[in-house]
């Protein structure tokens, strides 16, 4: 019998597809400030949560998957997420510092965690 992750495979991995193309298409198509500004802030994130989780493979049982729990690949994505913002705060290199980034980081990440988290659980 397929375990739990294995059966929630195909639908991250169709999630983290939706959450590519969508943080892509900012590069190629312009719906306005919002989109230029902050829909790939939202994206980018969440989808690497997915890869750095394993939860769009059913190849999860190794090291690296076993190291990326869902509260350490939270912290980590958070603070490289705020790492890049305080830099650019700070002027670390040539960029635009925006708040509203840090609200848009977390935005999907952590109602992404909370999801990873429930699903995860053993329900018996």
């Amino acid at each position: 019998m397929k375990s739990k992750h294995d059966l929630l495979a195909p639908y991250w991995a169709a999630g983290l597809i939706a959450l590519c193309l969508t943080g892509l298409s900012t590069v190629w198509f312009d719906f306005g400030a919002f989109w230029k500004g902050y829909v790939l802030d939202m994206t980018g994130p969440a989808w690497n949560y997915i890869l750095f989780r394993g939860l769009n493979t059913a190849k999860s049982q190794n090291v690296w998957f076993r190291f990326f729990t869902p509260i350490r690949t939270l912290i980590l994505f958070l603070f490289v997420c705020f790492g890049i913002e305080c830099a650019q705060y700070f002027e670390l290199y040539e960029s635009t510092f925006d708040p509203w980034d840090y609200l848009a980081y977390v935005s999907l990440l952590i109602p992404l965690f909370l999801m990873d988290v429930w699903l995860s659980e053993d329900k018996e």
